[in-house]
């Protein structure tokens, strides 16, 4: 009878720290791209999970740097597929210890968070730049959008970027997502 309990004990532990190490990094969630004011929108929400030691650095101070990277290609049999648009947004997340505050800095606007979760959820969702529809060329056709968020490994202090490179505890990357995106199909105008 011990011997079983230690097996199930022995197995519920082993399961637990698979799935907790399973949760940690960056996953994505869902996609999405939609036809308003003249022009597409991508967007793309995440999970975002962070380990003990990327926690740990950041609130000892060490700011993150995420990459948000969108594309839109139009595949062609006869040629490599055509880049039709590229966006890349960086956003900074830090750690202020004396006002115990996290921020987010993303562009020339910042917004401060008193819990890590919220500032997680405003990096969580993430938006490309404005595509207009002039330059997709040929309406009728389908087109391949593709998506990434990873934290920028090149941002983090010299120490830190040798244990970054040889470890897997900072190796937060979505890798890329693509999905199909019907240009005709969102283009439909009711009144037309």
């Amino acid at each position: 009878m011990r011997r079983v309990l230690g097996f199930f004990c022995l197995l519920f532990s082993a399961f637990y720290f698979l799935t907790a190490a399973c949760a940690e990094g960056i996953a994505v969630r869902k996609t999405e791209a939609h036809f308003s004011d003249g022009s597409y929108q991508l967007s793309a929400d995440f999970d975002i999970s962070f380990n003990f030691v990327v926690e740990q650095a950041l609130t000892q101070g060490v700011p993150l740097y995420f990459i948000s990277e969108f594309t839109l290609t139009r595949p062609r049999w006869y040629w490599m597929d055509e880049t039709v648009a590229q966006s890349e947004q960086t956003i900074k997340l830090s750690y202020n210890s004396l006002t115990r505050q996290y921020r987010i800095k993303h562009g020339s606007l910042f917004q401060n968070f008193t819990s890590l979760d919220d500032a997680l959820n405003i990096i969580r969702h993430q938006s490309a730049l404005p595509i207009q529809t002039e330059l997709l060329k040929k309406k009728e056709v389908s087109h391949i959008a593709a998506v990434r968020l990873h934290l920028d490994l090149t941002q983090l202090p010299k120490p830190l970027q040798v244990n970054a490179l040889t470890g897997k505890d900072w190796s937060l990357d979505s890798d890329w997502y693509r999905w199909i995106v019907r240009p005709d199909a969102d283009t439909h105008n009711p009144n037309e």
